[in-house]
C-alpha cells in the first residue's frame, strides 16, 4: 500500500456520478440514470463471507495482465519492471527520481515512470504508473490515480467495479481465485511463521535441561 504522494489528473473530468448500495433488487429499475449501485445479483457464485481483495485483469499493448490489485488506499499506481518488459515496452521508461511512502509498510526509492493505455472492458485510459523492480504478489497496482479518473466505484464485497461511460454503466468482474490464491499465501507465511517459532522455543527448552 502506498498511503502518500500526489494525485494529478490523468483526463477530461466526466460529469458527477451519484454512488449507492443497495440490497434490494426491484430499486435498481427505479434509480435515476447515472447512478451506480450493487445488490445481491453482483455477488452470486461469491461464497459469503470472505475478506479478500479486488483482483482484475486489463489489457496493455493488447497483452491481457492479471494480478492487477485494486487499492483505494494508494495515492499512485504502480506496475512491475518484469510485467513492462514482458510487454516490449522498456523504450517508453521515463527517468525520475520518486519516493514510495510507507511502500509494503516502509519507504521505496523508484527512478521511473510509464504512462501506458490501459483497456478496461473495451474503455481506455492513458495512465501513470512507477516502475517498481522488486518481487510482489500483484503484477500491478491501480491506486486512487486511476480510480478516480475513470470514475470507478469498486466493492470487495461483491468483487466488482462499475463505472460510467457515455450512454451505460459498465462492470468488471473481479479474479475471485486469484485474489483467494494471494490472502492464502498470507496464511502459508504466518503458519509457517508460527511453526518455527513454536520449534525454536522447543529447541530453547532442551538445551536448558
Amino acid at each position: 500500500m502506498i498511503i502518500s504522494g500526489v494525485d494529478t489528473s490523468q483526463g477530461p473530468m466526466l460529469k458527477r456520478t451519484k454512488v449507492s448500495i443497495t440490497r434490494e433488487r426491484q430499486t435498481r429499475d427505479y434509480m435515476p440514470e447515472g447512478t451506480i449501485s450493487f445488490n445481491d445479483e453482483d455477488a452470486e457464485g461469491i461464497v459469503q463471507p470472505h475478506n479478500d481483495v479486488l483482483v482484475i485483469f486489463v489489457l496493455i499493448n493488447k497483452s491481457r495482465v492479471k494480478r492487477v490489485l485494486i487499492d483505494q488506499g494508494s495515492s499512485t499506481n504502480i506496475i512491475r519492471s518484469r510485467v513492462v518488459e514482458q510487454l516490449g515496452l522498456q523504450d517508453q521508461i521515463v527517468p525520475i527520481v520518486r519516493v514510495l511512502n510507507r511502500f509494503n509498510m516502509v519507504c521505496k526509492n523508484t527512478k521511473r515512470e510509464i504512462t501506458l493505455p490501459v483497456n478496461t472492458a473495451g474503455t481506455i485510459h492513458e495512465t501513470k504508473f512507477y516502475v517498481i523492480e522488486r518481487d510482489m504478489r500483484y503484477n500491478a497496482l491501480f491506486g486512487r490515480p486511476w480510480i478516480h479518473n475513470t470514475r470507478a466505484i469498486p466493492s470487495t464485497l461483491h468483487q466488482a467495479l462499475n463505472f460510467p461511460t457515455p450512454g451505460r454503466i459498465k462492470t468488471v468482474y473481479g479474479e475471485h481465485p486469484a485474489a483467494k490464491e494471494m490472502f492464502a499465501v498470507d496464511e502459508v507465511i504466518s503458519m509457517s511463521a508460527l511453526s518455527t517459532s513454536k520449534n525454536l522455543e522447543s529447541v530453547r527448552k532442551e538445551e536448558t535441561k
